[in-house]
């Protein structure tokens, strides 16, 4: 673990390099809604980069007809537009081509809805920029694809990361260390169940920041940690967890909204979103404890090196992780 923290504390001091691609490397988000037999609404949001939209655009199926995209409005975050096409022959077998994706460094979540039917959700890549219409879904299908949004989610949440990656630095006991994340992870999947069945509501930049606020209080804890002395949350790991882990899972259930749940299997989209953000939570503590353990073995000498001065390692990681969590506590407080 000694030498994680020493891997951790390169990857704050090289943060700043990847800082000013931090727009670009924001989502994009496509919205087709059928609205008769022939007629589609599509929504664009196409991600900001340096003040201007980013250069994408949609390409629908040549049968059908459809104006020029028109000109994106800035929301304050994105660049949005919306008009209506008309595909004669329907949108089935047929392919949208995200064009100028390949050049990009962003994903672009495809939110696919036919009349009376589920809707489904893909995502597109820079390797993958075209999107095959399909028939309804399958719950095989709904299963495996909002499995792997919620994967994908959280390995991509770096806040949430951090707020695990710091349980792990602070908590030594391996099965307190089990309670907690097991606190953790029952009290987010109660929030993020019902904010996204509609039972709570609560608006997101005040939930992100709180989440923010949270790795802050986990790293002022790493700091005030004294041998000899369990502070509370060392005491009561799963207590603290447990209490802010339902902020997390509002904040989950924040990006479940923005993709939507299919209508017809709200509950099996809801638990493959959940178990998919489970497994990438489950799946970085592995990779986490996997690499410290391979650390230890390939470089002994320095692991014991830095075991003589503990004290020190633990400010410079309690202060890293606190810088990095407090600066995102201001950015999104001033985008209130």
């Amino acid at each position: 673990m000694i030498l994680l923290r020493l891997m951790f504390l390169l990857c704050v001091v090289l943060s700043p390099f990847n800082a000013a691609y931090g727009h670009a490397l924001e989502p994009g988000y496509l919205d087709l809604r059928q609205l008769t037999d022939r007629s589609w609404q599509v929504f664009w949001r196409k991600p900001d980069v340096a003040g201007k939209p980013m250069a994408i655009d949609v390409r629908m199926p040549g049968s059908c007809v459809y104006p020029l995209d028109p000109a994106p409005k800035f929301d304050g975050a994105a660049w949005i537009s919306a008009w209506v096409v008309d595909c004669p022959q329907g949108l089935v077998g047929k392919t949208v081509t995200l064009q100028g994706l390949e050049a990009q460094r962003t994903d672009v979540l495809v939110r696919y809805q036919p009349l009376d039917q589920t809707a489904t959700t893909n995502r597109l890549t820079p390797t993958q920029n075209i999107f095959v219409a399909s028939p309804e879904p399958t719950i095989i299908d709904v299963l495996a694809s909002y499995f792997r949004l919620g994967f994908e989610h959280i390995l991509e949440g770096w806040d949430h990361l951090l707020f695990v990656f710091a349980l792990l630095i602070l908590i030594r006991d391996i099965w307190r260390l089990i309670g907690a994340i097991t606190a953790f992870t029952v009290a987010h999947s109660i929030t993020l169940a019902l904010a996204a069945l509609g039972h709570v509501a609560i608006p997101g930049p005040p939930v992100e920041a709180i989440i923010a606020l949270s790795i802050v209080f986990l790293a002022v804890e790493l700091l005030k940690r004294e041998e000899g002395r369990q502070r509370l949350s060392e005491r009561a790991p799963w207590l603290i967890a447990f209490a802010f882990g339902l902020l997390h899972g509002l904040g989950f259930a924040g990006a479940l909204r923005e993709i939507g749940l299919p209508q017809s299997d709200i509950p099996t989209a809801l638990i493959a979103f959940n178990l998919g953000v489970e497994a990438g939570q489950l799946a970085f503590v592995l990779a986490v404890l996997l690499v410290g353990q391979a650390l230890r073995r390939v470089l002994p000498a320095i692991t014991k090196n830095w075991q003589q001065i503990p004290g020190a390692l633990n400010t410079c990681t309690g202060y890293a992780i606190g810088c990095m969590s407090t600066y995102w506590l201001v950015e999104r407080v001033s985008s209130f």
